[in-house]
């Protein structure tokens, strides 16, 4: 075995042929990730014949005094269950990093453990992912347990659309609550739209909230990921929201017209007229809240005749799998639901382009518990997404004295800023 450095080429051919395959492990992430402070490696490995057979973007950072530490985002690209080529791979490259001067470096490969339903319930189970554990641990590589929350680097569940039939049956197979929400949202008028990288300060605001990130990080992601990275936003459209709320106004106040015509019939009697006052009761809360939706629809119409942008989604796609890279709405506009529609756009629009998955990024794997993320969950789930479980973080440690002292740095610093 025998370890090269790779031109960026070379390697996203290999790469984008991979069983593993992921943003991650593209040169296009390794550019973004040098305009964020990391330096980078393209490594392979060939095998006595000198046929590549790994190969890894290796992102490292200086620790403290002159050591370093690397981590490959979505692990090597290589063959996890057969232990010559791991056990081959990892001498070549703790050989390379130790000349360099690295403590550890991390990896953390999307090899799959278990998918789950909705309630947790294991549909299917990896029968590798035993025999993985052990070539890893046997190669020296240390676990970071099988966590459920947030406590790594990146979640260990995500929420994954499996795009496998037609969208009309697709929307069967989500909740009834998910299906309400985007029906309601459809009906407030919310739509969706593809966006230049001219709007992204629109976009940012809903989410700039969410992590320590300038909004300049976005902006490099759209640059370095080029047509596979897309923003879309979700706005109100004013004229349809009008036209939607008039119909509905409509069709209430006939419904209650037609009740009040029955009653005030000489052939209702008895029974009938408590069956018609109660429906008619039900109209009347309708038809009211139907009014009220036209009056906010009017005034909106009025005020920004050309609509509201009100929530957006980065995604990032890479063949068969399209990620949600980061979504956020305006709190103001909640009720309208554009978090759940510009979901429904986006399995639709990339069904039909012939993606096999949607992955709307992290959950928690904690499904029986109430926690402060089960909304998170039922959210995501809720759009018949399994549960997909990772097999997690490894540390693969060089240098064990500097190891310890780099963790206690951590620890102090952690400690100091309070996160």
């Amino acid at each position: 075995m025998k370890l090269v450095y790779l031109d960026k080429d070379i390697f996203d051919h290999f790469a984008n042929n991979h069983r593993y395959r992921t943003f991650q492990q593209t040169s296009e992430y390794g550019d973004l990730m040098e305009k964020n402070g990391f330096q980078v490696y393209y490594l392979g490995f060939l095998n006595n014949a000198g046929s590549l057979v790994g190969a890894t973007l290796l992102l490292y950072q200086k620790a403290f005094w002159f050591y370093k530490y690397g981590y490959a985002p979505s692990g090597f690209l290589m063959d996890y269950t057969d232990y010559d080529t791991v056990h081959e791979i990892t001498i070549r490259l703790r050989k390379f990093l130790h000349q360099n001067h690295f403590i550890f470096f991390r990896i953390d490969p999307p090899i799959h453990c278990s998918k789950r339903d909705r309630k947790g319930n294991i549909i299917s189970y990896n029968p590798e992912i035993n025999n993985i554990m052990e070539i890893l641990q046997a190669s020296g590589y240390q676990h970071k347990g099988f966590n459920s929350f947030f406590e790594g680097t990146k979640a260990r569940f995500n929420a994954v659309v499996e795009l496998h039939t037609t969208n009309e049956k697709l929307l069967q197979t989500f909740s009834k609550q998910t299906r309400n929400k985007i029906h309601k949202a459809d009906k407030s008028g919310v739509t969706v739209y593809k966006a230049s990288i001219s709007e992204l300060p629109i976009f940012y605001e809903f989410i700039k909230r969410k992590y320590p990130r300038k909004i300049e990080y976005y902006r490099e992601i759209m640059e370095c990921f080029g047509s596979d990275a897309e923003l879309y936003l979700a706005k109100i459209d004013a004229h349809k929201f009008v036209s939607n709320t008039k119909n509905a106004y409509e069709k209430a106040l006939l419904k209650s017209d037609d009740l009040s015509a029955k009653l005030q019939s000489k052939n209702t009697k008895g029974k009938d007229v408590r069956k018609i006052i109660n429906r008619k009761m039900e109209a009347d809360k309708v038809f009211a809240q139907e009014q009220g939706n036209l009056g906010r629809a009017t005034q909106l119409f009025q005020v920004r005749p050309e609509g509201i942008v009100i929530g957006g989604a980065l995604v990032l796609k890479k063949k068969p799998e399209v990620f949600l890279f980061i979504e956020g709405f305006d709190q103001k506009y909640r009720s309208f639901n554009p978090n759940y529609y510009l979901k429904w756009y986006l399995v639709q629009k990339f069904n039909k382009e012939n993606y096999q998955y949607f992955n709307l990024n992290a959950i928690v794997g904690e499904f029986q518990e109430k926690n402060k993320y089960s909304g998170l969950n039922e959210m995501k789930l809720g759009f018949a997404s399994s549960s997909v479980e990772y097999i997690g973080e490894f540390d693969y440690i060089i240098n064990p004295y500097a190891y310890r002292s780099y963790l206690k740095r951590c620890a102090k610093k952690k400690k100091r800023t309070g996160q």
